[in-house]
């Protein structure tokens, strides 16, 4: 008799502060929550742009763009074929997307505005913030009508 070979399933891969990812789902988890970065983008090794922005949106599509303008960041993690997550000499997140010879770097920063302070463009705030604005703004103009 033969025994019937079953390769045991390899673990899911496990990345703590340094690593690759090359999961498209992977490496929009590690970018969706970085908020404001200084981005350098280099093309064969040349710095070809770089700036500082917010990443408004990361996703997975065949048929849209990366596009980065306007201090705005919209990902789109196809266009990458993975991501290096790596620490500088400071112990501070580096993020680096590639794509043959393309890389764009991220570098979250620390001690961030809120959006509406920096950037100038609106951006959904956390839930509680929200409805403590609203109720706010609501017992003003109760307020407001009364005097009157």
């Amino acid at each position: 008799m033969n025994p019937e070979f079953h390769p045991l399933p390899l673990p899911a891969p496990c990345v703590i502060e340094q690593g690759i990812l090359v999961n498209k789902e992977d490496m929009q988890r590690a970018l969706n929550d970085l908020g404001q970065v200084n981005y350098y983008y280099q093309l064969d090794g040349i710095s070809q742009a770089e700036g500082q922005g917010w990443i408004l949106d990361v996703f997975s599509d065949a048929q849209q763009a990366t596009v980065v303008t306007n201090q705005s960041l919209y990902l789109n993690v196809n266009s990458f074929d993975y991501l290096e997550i790596s620490l500088d000499n400071q112990g501070k997140t580096v993020m680096d997307l590639w794509q043959e010879s393309r890389q764009l770097r991220l570098m979250p920063l620390d001690g961030w505005l809120s959006p509406r302070e920096n950037h100038g463009q609106l951006i959904p705030l956390d839930l509680e913030e929200a409805v403590a604005e609203v109720l706010a703004a609501r017992f003003d103009v109760q307020t407001d009508q009364e005097d009157f």
